[in-house]
């Protein structure tokens, strides 16, 4: 297998519908000096044939068919196997513009970086042709120093760039150099990023958006009601915590940063307890967002945030109230919003 400079990979499972057209994007790519790893992860549908198809014709596109592990597992049986001097990420129901590629291994080679971050859009479709498009990005930077980029990384966090894999392009030597890999975990790329941001030395920012990541298929894993998100995201905070310990960053932006990102993710916990898919009674979702809301993190964290709009504000009112009733009302309304008006909740969630 000849070595290409930029290594794809991509997990596949249940997307026949759509990975067609995320091959082809990478397909057209301006910057031709790639290969692709499709993984099949054991898909029951016809996935794995469409990949076999664009691979017979296409000798950059490599597909690998196993049983099924769950996409952590599939990035990495592609991991071991890649060779470029770059890997890219990205999700077999998404795609991407065509100058991505060459945009970031370019923004990688003039600056030594061994992570470019780029901007993305979010589609969310809520009629089969109709979408709202959120866009994601902030201007070019090339960090002077690790120390530079750590104190400025709570601002990329916040603009929602850094806790994805597919709008970045990773030096391959530092994923090899300290083995790192997708931990076999539910949304394993925000551990798997922030493994990677741990002690990363050279950042760059550009400044473009090129990823479209796509909401639409009605079984998102993002639409279901999980009766671990609270302790999901319990857990996630503390890998946060630990983060910026590691970092010795403890400045104002950077706390605020911390404490405001909690208290939206209590929000969205309060939401899954009250989507409609959630089978628990009434009286024990109730007991379950008063849980939630008692936690001694609250009470720390309310007053050291800020609330970037009105509508987060208003959000927030049931809970500096200590009211677990007006808060699970709170959840019905932001659920029915979510399953009743979709690009409303688009843009609500985009602007908070």
């Amino acid at each position: 297998m000849a070595e290409a400079k930029v290594s794809v990979i991509m997990p596949v499972y249940g997307v026949e519908d759509y990975v067609g057209a995320a091959i082809e994007s990478i397909q057209k790519q301006t910057f031709t000096d790639w290969e692709m790893f499709a993984v099949d992860d054991g898909t029951p549908d016809k996935s794995g044939e469409i990949c076999d198809r664009y691979a017979k014709d296409d000798p950059r596109i490599h597909v690998i068919h196993k049983e099924n592990g769950g996409a952590p597992s599939a990035r990495n049986a592609a991991i071991d196997l890649a060779k470029g001097k770059y890997f890219y990420f990205m999700d077999s129901d998404d795609f991407a513009e065509p100058t991505m590629l060459g945009d970031m291994v370019k923004a990688a080679e003039d600056t030594d970086a061994q992570l470019v971050v780029s901007g993305y859009y979010i589609d969310t479709y809520y009629t089969d042709t109709e979408k709202y498009t959120q866009e994601q990005a902030t201007d070019g930077v090339v960090y002077a120093s690790q120390r530079a980029f750590r104190e400025d990384a709570y601002r990329l966090f916040d603009l929602n760039l850094l806790y994805t894999p597919w709008n970045k392009l990773y030096l391959g030597d530092y994923i090899r150099d300290n083995h790192l890999y997708f931990p076999n975990t539910f949304w394993d790329d925000f551990p798997f990023n922030l493994s990677v941001l741990r002690d990363v030395q050279r950042v760059t920012v550009i400044p473009g958006k090129y990823y479209h990541f796509i909401r639409k298929r009605a079984e998102s894993e993002t639409t279901k009601y999980r009766a671990d998100m609270y302790e999901k995201r319990e857990e996630e905070h503390g890998w946060m915590l630990d983060l910026y310990k590691h970092w010795d960053v403890d400045d104002e932006n950077s706390r605020e940063f911390l404490a405001r990102r909690y208290m939206e993710r209590v929000i969205g916990c309060v939401e899954n307890v009250t989507n409609p898919s959630c089978t628990l009674s009434p009286s024990e979702k109730r007991a379950e967002i008063k849980k939630i809301i008692s936690n001694p993190k609250v009470a720390s964290l309310l007053p050291v945030m800020r609330a970037k709009s009105g509508y987060m504000k208003l959000m927030m009112l049931p809970i500096r109230m200590h009211s677990a009733v007006l808060t699970y009302w709170e959840g019905v309304v932001i659920s029915r919003v979510k399953s009743g008006n979709i690009e409303l909740f688009a843009k609500l969630k985009a602007k908070r």
